[in-house]
């Protein structure tokens, strides 16, 4: 537990609800229900193991943040609690409501006990990735799915680790449950049309093949674009997107549009993950009380990719 100032609150809630929810005890020494609420909240804090911090503020000594709130959400009164995740206020409830209550709300934003632990060996696999220890991230991921198989961000990297390894097959059984969310979420739709050009290797013509086809008919783009899956397949992507943007500067429209699905989907597959948030720098006379959007600085391959295709379609 800690006590929320405003010379803490971007560290303590802003930056700390980053790495695992926060949950924020608006109070006054004055209250009453508040102090039946306190020892509750504690309780629970402990009874969680850490799935997430609670944090207390004093309204009357720190009004700035306790007013934002209170206008954010329309409420009046207190014992007013608000959950952080990601930086941001997402949820809360006011009075001193019974516990039961209380671990409903908490249920919603706190992670269970399988989702921290496979977290946990999620980011000791990306450890392992970074160490060159290929088989031993590949088996710590695949005990971090067993663990909480719902675990969409495990599940992807799993599957994008077979694949860099040759492990095809698996990667398909891996993906089959992320196939659904494609139409949603660019990463998983990427993902499933690498994993697609990986599976047409085996069936695929070999490059002597296809360049001999290519230099007979500059506009035979079922070789064109059979060659960018190879090249897509080992990863040689710039590659890849040259081939397919022979295709586009010729016909843009060529197979419903598959070449330049293809080439966006190999932008996505280069692009890392940018954080959702981060702590505002505060501005002078106010209180922030969220995180905002990370610009995240371009990477010049990929800008430069952007443009051709850009110039290409367009």
């Amino acid at each position: 537990m800690i006590d929320i100032t405003l010379q803490n609150f971007e560290a303590e809630l802003i930056q700390g609800s980053m790495q695992q929810p926060v949950l924020l005890d608006i109070w006054a020494p004055w209250c009453g229900p508040c102090k039946q609420l306190g020892p509750v909240l504690e309780q629970l804090e402990i009874a969680y193991e850490g799935r997430f911090l609670l944090a207390k503020l004093d309204a009357d000594a720190v009004p700035e943040i306790a007013g934002q709130l209170s206008q954010m959400f329309g409420v009046r009164s207190i014992p007013f609690c608000v959950m952080f995740s990601q930086g941001q206020p997402v949820d809360g409830f006011v009075g001193a409501i019974p516990e039961a209550q209380i671990r409903e709300f908490l249920d919603k934003h706190v992670p269970s006990e399988a989702e921290v632990e496979a977290a946990v060996e999620t980011e000791e696999a990306e450890a392992l990735i970074e160490d060159g220890d290929t088989a031993s991230a590949l088996n710590k991921l695949q005990q971090a799915l067993a663990t909480d198989p719902s675990n969409d961000v495990t599940r992807f990297d799993f599957a994008r680790l077979l694949l860099q390894n040759g492990h095809v097959t698996e990667a398909r059984q891996i993906y089959a449950p992320l196939a659904p969310k494609a139409m949603l979420d660019t990463r998983i739709a990427a993902l499933g049309v690498w994993l697609g050009a990986c599976e047409r290797v085996a069936t695929a013509r070999d490059m002597a093949t296809l360049d001999a086809a290519i230099a007979a008919s500059k506009r035979d783009f079922d070789a064109r674009f059979e060659r960018a899956q190879l090249l897509m397949a080992c990863e040689a992507f710039t590659e890849a997107m040259d081939e397919l943007l022979e295709i586009l500067m010729r016909d843009k429209a060529w197979n419903d549009g598959l070449a330049r699905k293809t080439y966006v989907a190999i932008l996505e597959l280069m692009t890392k993950p940018a954080p959702k948030t981060a702590a505002p720098e505060a501005k002078k006379g106010a209180v922030e009380i969220a995180g905002k959007a990370v610009v995240v600085p371009g990477d010049p391959v990929i800008d430069l990719y952007r443009r051709k295709l850009s110039m290409a379609v367009f």
